[in-house]
């Protein structure tokens, strides 16, 4: 047996208000997932001004840095070099784009955290914000 830590819907809020917070500041707007450990989603916020199309890609950028304990350019860059297509893991959520982090706690990966809407690198930088509140 082993004790296990979980992500709570206050946990996964707590990290939606840090991106939240920060994209208001920006006066920007963007889609928030945040998915619990087996990947499926666990709270969603798309605010003002967010592409209709980064919907489910930050959904399928948590989805998939949860799935694969890394983040999801990672996962992306892998997939190129090794030249293993990310159809090949048998669930078309996966995605390779940057903006899905892992969501550490106890050393252990308890969901992710997933941004879409705005430059690649700014959304990497968005879902380290909300990764922080849990690490």
């Amino acid at each position: 047996m082993y004790t296990a830590t979980h992500l709570s819907h206050a946990d996964a809020a707590r990290v939606i208000d840090a991106i939240r917070a920060e994209l208001e500041k920006q006066g920007r707007g963007a889609a928030i997932a945040v998915a619990d450990e087996h990947g499926e989603l666990l709270a969603f916020l798309r605010t003002d001004g967010c592409p209709l199309a980064s919907i489910n890609n930050a959904i399928n950028k948590a989805f998939t840095a949860s799935r694969e304990r890394k983040e999801s350019a990672a996962v992306g860059k892998a997939s190129r070099e090794q030249g293993f297509p990310l159809t090949n893991f048998g669930d078309l959520r996966y995605i390779g784009w940057g903006g899905g982090v892992p969501l550490v706690a106890n050393g252990q990966v308890v969901g992710a955290v997933g941004v879409s809407g705005l430059p690649e690198a700014e959304d990497v930088v968005l879902a380290q914000i909300g990764a922080a509140v849990i690490s």
